[in-house]
């Protein structure tokens, strides 16, 4: 289940800095005060408990970014109402206006196990009926094939640090690939393109190019990356 030490409104608080903030943006104490409903005076006081907890780094009148021990957790709980919402539309076939609300009363109780194997049922989802990106899973594999091909759930470890895919990253982010998301068929067009687990990629960013394509440069060769192969290919910033 998730972590009873981290209470709901904690993870609350820290999904919504993950959604307006996933790769180091500042969040104002405004836009949270706007997407959770509450108070600024309230959000300022539970900022600076965050801070306090290590996950996030607050600046009083500008706001709030997530540390990674708060990127963590932030990224599990979203991971978890994004595939809980896939599954409730796709498979329960729950009316899609109702779909954000139900995956909000579920997600804390999700347990990493169940977690997992929703994952597998969905066929390793890159997007939430949104078309949000849905992040990484936290156990310790390369690819979803080394997820599967480990039956036994006790013998699965987390992994130390903290992922992005190629579609969550800002101009100039650089980071070794780590994951990557995807049945065989996507896998294997991913490496016949060329990009391996362990190779340094750094996103160049071009506001000229009217392209779907995500420009990386991947071991100093200059890659366009489709948009289905950049949702699932997770690098460690």
């Amino acid at each position: 289940m998730a972590d009873s030490k981290i209470s709901e409104n904690i993870e609350e608080y820290l999904e919504v800095l993950y959604r307006n903030g996933s790769n180091g943006e500042q969040v104002s104490t405004t836009q949270l005060s706007k997407d959770l409903g509450i108070a600024p005076g309230s959000v300022t006081q539970m900022l600076k408990k965050l801070e306090d907890l290590g996950y996030i780094l607050y600046t009083p009148y500008k706001g709030a970014t997530l540390t990674q021990e708060g990127m963590k957790i932030a990224q599990k709980i979203t991971r978890k109402h994004r595939i809980l919402e896939k599954f409730l539309l796709d498979i329960l076939k729950v009316k899609e206006e109702n779909i954000h609300e139900q995956a909000c009363e579920m997600e804390h109780a999700l347990s990493d196990e169940a977690e997992r194997a929703l994952c597998t049922m969905l066929h390793h989802p890159d997007l939430c009926p949104d078309e949000n990106i849905i992040p990484a899973c936290d156990f310790d594999f390369e690819s979803c094939h080394q997820c599967y091909s480990q039956k036994d759930f006790d013998q699965v470890i987390n992994r130390k640090f903290n992922l992005l895919s190629i579609s969550e990253l800002n101009a100039d982010t650089e980071g070794t690939i780590s994951f990557i998301r995807g049945n065989n068929e996507l896998l294997n067009e991913i490496d016949d393109f060329g990009v391996k687990i362990g190779q340094h990629l750094k996103y160049e960013f071009d506001e000229n190019d009217a392209s779907a394509d995500y420009l990386v440069n991947i071991d100093d060769e200059e890659l366009n990356i489709p948009v289905e192969m950049a949702n699932n290919i997770f690098i460690r910033v």
